[in-house]
């Protein structure tokens, strides 16, 4: 005899899963496994032709993943010996009984670690499958940053949750996973101070205004190993002496000595000084930073998606007033003087920076960032080393970590700053106000060459007069 069941409500109800660490890596949105079965049952009506029953009869099943929540249905079951009946007019869902056990789970992760998740040759993904009883679906387009996680129960895709939450806490505290986002003080706002960097990097570099790119929109933070390329004009046509019939050839600037050091002293001593070229220095066109890019950096930040992003908007543009408190509602102004070598000796230098005084001599620019970091830190968006570490404001001009690598420049980690030193020690750069804090992206660039500003707050450019 066949056993019919009546469906007399359906009510849906939150489950919480309970993670292991409360860490705001993604968001979590949950759902039943049950399929919602949008149909009518109705009651035996003979007037009622074949093809209408036929429809009525027929059920469209749909997967309706719900945020932050599992679905599922809490019906009072009985047996009837006659044919359910519902009201057709009603709201009633009619729930059948080949419901499946299946349930899913929704993770916004960030597309940048689904690498991590993923392992090499999908090797981690297969262990967590298969220790879990779990089927993770990731998707097709590069712009998706969740996750789904599918299993046959609750507990299933919890321990799978919390693997993946394992997996993602260690990607994020290695260098594997680089610094997408950083707040900055921009110096490229000022024109005069492009130029001279363009001048800057011209001269040592041999080359003319329109050979090096100063709109080029590459990334030029301390953490990044550039992508820019040593462009085929380093090569110039000249014209061999006595040999103007044979036509131009090319002479590789890089191959043209910068700067020749003597060897140590010594009584017998008759040898020539060396000469080096800029290939024998290790400089390239790759390892300087690009002049529309010029910043100071207050605060390195991983946001992996647009969950934490969203979060650090709502941070910098929440302490907006707890900056200019710190500012007094005055002007602060910088002057750049020099060069430094930040770390090892000058001819292994890694980064070349110009060193940032603050006129007046005044503190307000180091507690206004200060400021800053701390409320990112409460937040939970900084990384516990960054968060200990002491801030110098710096403005790199130079930074080997951006070279482009190639056959012949692999072994370099570094490059000989003593000659740029003789030349540029002592160079002025100049004055200048600060007069925006940016939360910035890196590897994106906004049409004016700067990094793509997520959010902005203006700085004092006048005293302010209550």
């Amino acid at each position: 005899m066949l056993t019919l069941f009546r469906v007399e409500r359906a009510l849906n109800f939150t489950i919480a899963y309970q993670i292991s660490k409360s860490v705001p890596y993604f968001q979590k949105c949950y759902s039943c496994g049950v399929m919602n079965n949008n149909y009518k049952m109705v009651g035996g009506n003979s007037n009622k032709t074949s093809a209408e029953r036929k429809k009525h009869k027929s059920i469209a099943s749909v997967w309706r993943p719900v945020s932050m929540q599992s679905c599922s249905t809490d019906a009072e079951v009985g047996t009837e010996m006659a044919e359910p009946h519902i009201d057709p007019t009603s709201n009633a869902i009619g729930a059948s009984m080949a419901s499946t056990d299946k349930h899913s789970i929704s993770l916004e992760v960030g597309s940048s670690l689904f690498r991590f998740i993923k392992g090499k040759g999908d090797s981690v993904q297969s262990k967590l499958e298969e220790e879990t009883g779990v089927k993770i679906i990731f998707p097709l387009s590069k712009k998706e940053e969740s996750i789904i996680i599918e299993g046959n129960s609750h507990d299933s895709i919890t321990r799978a949750s919390e693997r993946i939450q394992l997996i993602i806490d260690e990607a994020v505290k290695s260098s594997a996973l680089d610094y997408s986002h950083f707040i900055s003080l921009p110096l490229a706002i000022h024109p005069q101070l492009v130029d001279k960097l363009v001048n800057f990097q011209n001269s040592i570099l041999g080359l003319h205004d329109e050979v090096l790119d100063s709109s080029s929109n590459k990334d030029s933070t301390d953490e990044e190993n550039g992508d820019q390329k040593l462009n085929e004009a380093t090569q110039v046509a000249v014209t061999r002496k006595g040999q103007e019939d044979s036509g131009n050839v090319k002479v590789d600037l890089t191959k043209i000595p910068l700067v020749s050091y003597p060897p140590k002293s010594s009584a017998t001593s008759t040898s020539k000084p060396k000469t080096s070229t800029l290939s024998e220095l290790g400089i390239d066109k790759s390892i300087f930073i690009k002049p529309k890019t010029f910043h100071l950096t207050v605060l390195m930040l991983k946001l992996y998606n647009k969950e934490r992003v969203d979060a650090a908007v709502k941070i910098f543009e929440g302490i907006a007033g707890d900056i200019m408190e710190a500012l007094e509602g005055r002007p602060i102004s910088i002057k750049l003087k020099g060069l430094d070598c930040m770390r090892g000796s000058l001819a292994k230098a890694r980064v070349l920076y110009a060193p940032v005084e603050v006129v007046g001599g005044e503190d307000r620019l180091l507690q206004a960032c200060k400021v800053i970091t701390e409320a990112f830190t409460k937040g939970g968006l900084v990384l516990e080393k960054d968060a200990k570490q002491a801030l110098k404001l710096h403005a790199t001009v130079m930074n080997a970590r951006h070279r482009k690598r190639t056959k012949t420049t692999k072994k370099y980690d570094s490059f000989d700053a003593r000659g740029i030193m003789e030349k540029y020690g002592s160079e002025e750069w100049g004055e200048y106000l600060i007069r925006e804090v940016h939360l910035s992206q890196r590897f994106v660039f906004d049409e004016d060459g700067y990094y793509h500003r997520c959010a902005l707050i203006p700085l004092p450019e006048s005293v302010q007069v209550d």
